[in-house]
């Protein structure tokens, strides 16, 4: 059985923490023995954190505010991060970013907020957890200011263009993929451009309990996704990169390792 690595789950979501014995249970049953817990704002970090001290043998975590809460942060904000990150579970800063696709917060405090998320991270040495929808050329600039003090950049769940994808791996910058490229309506460009991702660049994640696949089959009665089905996503990726599944889970296995330092 193939290993893998989860670099993108939302475990503190309700969904999956009222049953995260199983959902963990599940998840190792089919190879997928490792994960990093995304942190979206101080609340959630420290319960990503808290839940690490519960499986340690399972789970690192990322610590940071979301595009989404940006507008939560407040002047002790960078101060509580430092300390969270200070955690041995804690693997990067993040998720952060810009998404001016719902513009839960303004713009400008988006963009505030994503600077001192990457000077924090510059500061500490860690790399960076991101995430950017419909701001690609706001976020290529601001994170180009930052990329040759940064250590190592993952840009979470890619599911943009040719030209979004150049610049971010001219910066240099890892590619998370989802089960995005599993989505016959939404994922056909990602479908052609994970072939262009070098292996040692490429890492995959679910982002669960959002964004199930959609091909799986049978289709599961619940639409919650969870980490158990990150190697059918890998499978499809691979299926499109022309690879064998094998090949392709242990790239990215190791590409994983060296960036999380598991």
């Amino acid at each position: 059985m193939n290993e893998y690595i989860d670099i993108g789950a939302n475990l503190t979501n309700k969904s999956l923490m009222q049953n995260i014995d199983a959902v963990l249970a599940r998840a190792q049953q089919v190879g997928v023995g490792q994960l990093v817990v995304t942190g979206t704002n101080i609340e959630e970090s420290e319960a990503a954190i808290a839940l690490c001290e519960r499986f340690p043998n399972q789970l690192v975590c990322t610590t940071g505010v979301h595009p989404h809460h940006a507008s939560e942060w407040l002047d002790d904000y960078d101060q509580i991060l430092k300390r969270l990150a200070s955690s041995q579970f804690v693997r990067a800063i993040g998720e952060t970013g810009l998404d001016f696709n719902r513009d839960f917060s303004p713009r400008d405090k988006q963009i505030e907020v994503f600077h001192q998320q990457l000077s924090i991270a510059c500061e500490l040495n860690k790399p960076v957890f991101t995430h950017q929808r419909d701001a690609h050329d706001s976020f290529i600039q601001i994170l180009g200011e930052y990329r040759d003090r940064l250590s190592q950049v993952v840009v979470h769940c890619f599911t943009d263009d040719k030209r979004a994808l150049d610049d971010c791996l001219a910066l240099d910058c890892h590619i998370g993929i989802t089960g995005w490229v599993c989505d016959e309506r939404r994922g056909t460009e990602l479908q052609q451009l994970v072939k262009y991702i070098p292996a040692n660049r490429l890492m995959i994640e679910t982002d669960a309990p959002y964004l199930l696949p959609r091909d799986l089959n049978p289709k599961p009665k619940s639409r919650i996704n969870e980490p158990r089905h990150l190697p059918h996503i890998a499978a499809r990726i691979a299926q499109h990169q022309g690879k064998s599944l094998d090949i392709f889970s242990a790239e990215c296995l190791q590409t994983t390792r060296q960036f999380f330092n598991f």
